[in-house]
Protein backbone atom coordinates (compact mmCIF):
# COMPACT_ATOMS: atom_id res chain seq x y z
CA UNK A 1 0.00 0.00 0.00
CA UNK A 2 1.04 3.37 -0.62
CA UNK A 3 -0.33 6.45 0.43
CA UNK A 4 0.36 9.79 -1.82
CA UNK A 5 -0.61 13.03 -0.38
CA UNK A 6 -0.32 16.39 -2.92
CA UNK A 7 0.83 19.90 -1.92
CA UNK A 8 2.03 23.01 -3.93
CA UNK A 9 -0.97 24.03 -5.80
CA UNK A 10 -2.18 27.77 -5.70
CA UNK A 11 -3.61 30.42 -8.21
CA UNK A 12 -1.08 31.66 -10.00
CA UNK A 13 -0.86 34.47 -13.22
CA UNK A 14 0.20 33.33 -16.36
CA UNK A 15 3.40 32.88 -17.16
CA UNK A 16 4.15 32.18 -13.35
CA UNK A 17 5.28 29.09 -11.97
CA UNK A 18 4.23 26.43 -9.58
CA UNK A 19 5.75 23.73 -7.99
CA UNK A 20 3.73 20.57 -6.67
CA UNK A 21 5.15 18.13 -4.62
CA UNK A 22 3.51 14.62 -3.18
CA UNK A 23 4.81 12.58 -0.50
CA UNK A 24 4.68 9.39 0.05
CA UNK A 25 4.49 6.83 2.70
CA UNK A 26 5.81 3.38 3.05
CA UNK A 27 8.78 1.87 2.29
CA UNK A 28 8.82 0.71 -1.46
CA UNK A 29 8.79 4.14 -3.10
CA UNK A 30 11.53 3.04 -5.27
CA UNK A 31 9.97 0.35 -6.30
CA UNK A 32 6.97 2.37 -8.74
CA UNK A 33 6.70 4.37 -11.51
CA UNK A 34 5.54 7.91 -10.41
CA UNK A 35 3.23 10.02 -12.45
CA UNK A 36 1.49 13.32 -12.39
CA UNK A 37 -2.22 13.63 -14.29
CA UNK A 38 -4.59 16.52 -14.01
CA UNK A 39 -8.21 17.05 -14.55
CA UNK A 40 -9.86 20.41 -15.58
CA UNK A 41 -13.62 20.60 -15.13
CA UNK A 42 -16.01 18.71 -16.92
CA UNK A 43 -13.06 16.74 -18.64
CA UNK A 44 -11.51 13.37 -18.05
CA UNK A 45 -8.06 13.05 -16.13
CA UNK A 46 -5.67 13.60 -18.53
CA UNK A 47 -1.79 12.35 -18.36
CA UNK A 48 1.04 14.76 -17.89
CA UNK A 49 4.12 12.85 -16.92
CA UNK A 50 6.24 10.01 -15.77
CA UNK A 51 9.41 9.59 -14.22
CA UNK A 52 10.74 6.03 -13.56
CA UNK A 53 11.81 4.24 -10.15
CA UNK A 54 15.55 5.69 -10.20
CA UNK A 55 14.60 8.78 -11.91
CA UNK A 56 16.77 8.81 -14.71
CA UNK A 57 13.32 8.04 -17.49
CA UNK A 58 10.81 10.51 -17.89
CA UNK A 59 8.25 10.89 -20.46
CA UNK A 60 5.75 14.28 -20.84
CA UNK A 61 2.80 15.14 -22.51
CA UNK A 62 3.03 17.54 -25.42
CA UNK A 63 1.18 20.03 -23.93
CA UNK A 64 3.38 20.82 -21.24
CA UNK A 65 6.71 19.37 -22.59
CA UNK A 66 9.19 21.75 -22.22
CA UNK A 67 7.34 23.62 -19.22
CA UNK A 68 6.86 21.53 -16.67
CA UNK A 69 10.03 18.81 -15.14
CA UNK A 70 8.79 15.94 -13.56
CA UNK A 71 11.57 14.56 -10.31
CA UNK A 72 11.69 12.29 -7.72
CA UNK A 73 14.32 12.20 -4.54
CA UNK A 74 13.77 8.59 -2.95
CA UNK A 75 15.45 9.10 -0.12
CA UNK A 76 13.06 11.30 0.92
CA UNK A 77 9.55 9.37 -1.17
CA UNK A 78 8.51 12.48 -2.96
CA UNK A 79 8.34 13.37 -6.36
CA UNK A 80 7.89 17.05 -7.47
CA UNK A 81 6.59 18.86 -10.89
CA UNK A 82 7.82 22.14 -11.74
CA UNK A 83 6.06 23.66 -13.74
CA UNK A 84 7.08 27.16 -15.54
CA UNK A 85 5.49 29.16 -17.93
CA UNK A 86 1.96 28.14 -17.26
CA UNK A 87 -0.81 29.16 -19.02
CA UNK A 88 -4.89 29.22 -17.86
CA UNK A 89 -5.45 25.76 -20.29
CA UNK A 90 -3.05 24.26 -17.11
CA UNK A 91 -6.15 25.07 -14.63
CA UNK A 92 -7.04 21.88 -13.02
CA UNK A 93 -7.20 19.93 -10.20
CA UNK A 94 -3.25 17.72 -10.45
CA UNK A 95 -3.39 14.32 -8.79
CA UNK A 96 -0.08 12.41 -8.10
CA UNK A 97 -0.39 8.51 -8.99
CA UNK A 98 2.07 5.71 -8.46
CA UNK A 99 2.28 2.13 -10.94
CA UNK A 100 3.89 -1.09 -10.53
CA UNK A 101 3.81 -1.29 -14.29
CA UNK A 102 4.09 2.45 -15.59
CA UNK A 103 1.81 3.63 -18.49
CA UNK A 104 0.06 7.08 -19.68
CA UNK A 105 -3.02 6.00 -18.80
CA UNK A 106 -5.74 6.68 -15.35
CA UNK A 107 -6.12 2.77 -15.42
CA UNK A 108 -2.76 1.76 -15.40
CA UNK A 109 -1.96 3.72 -11.63
CA UNK A 110 -2.52 1.57 -8.64
CA UNK A 111 -2.50 4.62 -6.16
CA UNK A 112 -3.62 8.06 -6.09
CA UNK A 113 -3.38 11.19 -3.86
CA UNK A 114 -6.26 13.37 -2.99
CA UNK A 115 -5.29 15.96 -5.88
CA UNK A 116 -4.33 19.43 -5.64
CA UNK A 117 -5.85 22.71 -7.33
CA UNK A 118 -4.23 24.59 -9.66
CA UNK A 119 -5.49 27.29 -11.51
CA UNK A 120 -4.01 30.02 -13.82
CA UNK A 121 -5.74 33.72 -14.29
CA UNK A 122 -5.27 34.91 -17.75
Amino acid sequence: QVQLVESGGGLVQAGGSLRLSCAASGRTFGNYVMGWFRQAPGKERAFVTTVSERGRGTYYADSVKGRFTISRDNAKNTVYLQMNSLKPEDTAVYYCAASWRGGTKPNEFDYWGQGTQVTVSS
